[in-house]
């Protein structure tokens, strides 16, 4: 029995479907054995071979012992149009699934160990538990619980996510991605900044709260680059990208300081600080602000606190350098610090040491560089630099 035409077509499938010719003949084969057992006569146990040159098709009828070993075989290839529509409905319905456990495979392949990337999809449907998005050559599933708060997905949407997780499940991969993970920020971010991908600028930390700000701690390794204006750009250029990839978020980008102290003072930005005293030993810093710089410092809600917080790996106390007033707000880090990718150690003040920001910083100016800011709201903390220009949002 021969299938000369069969072979042409079963090359065309594996091109236009991406699945290897050995398995569409795999597949082919299993087809023609369950054909062979509906046929009149036939033996309870058969192979088929099939030679990929000739399309030479061979059924051999076996018989087996109690332990299925086989004990006798001869040639047994049907004859007829019966056999070759039986054997073309069956190829038809193993190849259906054979070819979704090759596109399956496939997928997993494709995405597996690409956690921590960046991909674009359209929403496909939203509902209140999860969103699915079309990836094109796969989908993914956005859980309620990595969304951005109160951010509104509809139908036809493109948008970034970040991989979290590749499973290889029974009923194929799942790709898992986040829109509210730190990293989404950080990935964006070098999309915009090509200094971040060639490692001139690095980012050290983020401390985000998705869907209202996000802190950015960075440091550059080239003393010719001013890491946060790499960052901001021209005007705030590229970290407007980012602003409206995330539906508004704001943007802080603070540099990296080897002084904890000033880094703190910093990243309370826009709120202008006096003093910061830093305890090594609690990991604590008592920062002291004008009266009217008190809520600014301390942010909606605390946010601007607890994020300066987090940026900086400190337990955050802040308070009014007006006594009497005896106002106090305290934020504890809720992760730990992180290092400052130098060769040497990032260098802190002493237990109990005082960084007096009215006094001159290294820099020669009398207070600490503003915080570059992006993103819109009429908060009363929004009152920071943009692009390095002063601005008022």
């Amino acid at each position: 029995m021969k299938l000369d035409t069969m072979m042409e077509a079963i090359e065309v499938l594996a091109r236009e479907r991406g699945v290897a010719v050995d398995t569409i003949l795999d597949a082919f084969a299993n087809a023609l054995v369950a054909a062979y057992k509906r046929s009149p006569g036939a033996a309870e146990e058969a192979r088929v071979t099939i030679d990929p040159d000739s399309g030479e098709v061979i059924v051999y009828a076996q018989e087996l012992d109690e332990d299925g070993n086989v004990v006798s075989e001869w040639e047994d290839t049907p004859e007829g149009e019966a056999f070759g529509r039986i054997a073309a409905q069956s190829f038809k319905q193993v190849m259906q699934h054979k070819l979704r456990e090759a596109k399956r495979e496939h997928v997993f392949e494709m995405y597996e160990g690409r956690e921590g990337d960046l991909v674009t999809g359209l929403v496909q449907q939203v509902d209140y538990r999860s969103v699915i998005l079309d990836l094109g050559d796969a989908e993914a599933i956005l859980p309620g619980s990595e969304r951005i708060p109160f951010e509104r997905l509809e139908r036809g949407n493109r948008v970034k996510a970040l991989i979290l997780e590749v499973r290889n499940e029974v009923k194929g991969a799942q790709i898992v991605v986040s829109r509210s993970h730190p990293d989404l920020v950080r990935r964006l971010l070098e999309l915009e900044v090509p200094e971040l991908t060639d490692g001139t600028v690095e980012i050290v930390n983020i401390a985000r709260e998705p869907g209202h700000r996000t802190k950015i701690a960075v440091i550059s390794h080239d003393p010719n680059v001013d890491p946060k204006g790499a960052c901001v750009g021209a005007r705030g250029s590229r970290v407007h990208q980012v602003v409206n990839e995330l539906r508004g978020e704001k943007v802080d980008v603070v540099q990296w300081r080897d002084d904890i102290g000033q880094f703190i003072a910093e990243a309370l930005g826009p709120a202008k600080v006096k003093e910061v005293h830093i305890d090594e030993e609690t990991k604590t810093a008592d920062v002291v602000v004008s009266e009217h710089q008190l809520s600014l410092a301390i942010g909606k809600e605390g946010q601007n606190a607890r994020l300066a917080a987090r940026l900086s790996g400190y337990k955050v106390d802040i308070r009014s350098d007006n006594e009497g007033a005896g106002t106090e707000e305290t934020v504890a880090a809720e992760v730990p610090p992180v290092a400052a990718p130098t060769a040497d150690e990032a260098a802190t003040a002493d237990a109990g040491g005082v960084t007096d920001l009215a006094e001159p910083v290294e820099d020669g100016s009398a207070e600490p560089e503003p915080v570059a800011t992006a993103g819109e709201g009429d908060d009363e903390d929004v009152m920071s630099a943009t692009a390095g220009e002063d601005e008022s949002e």
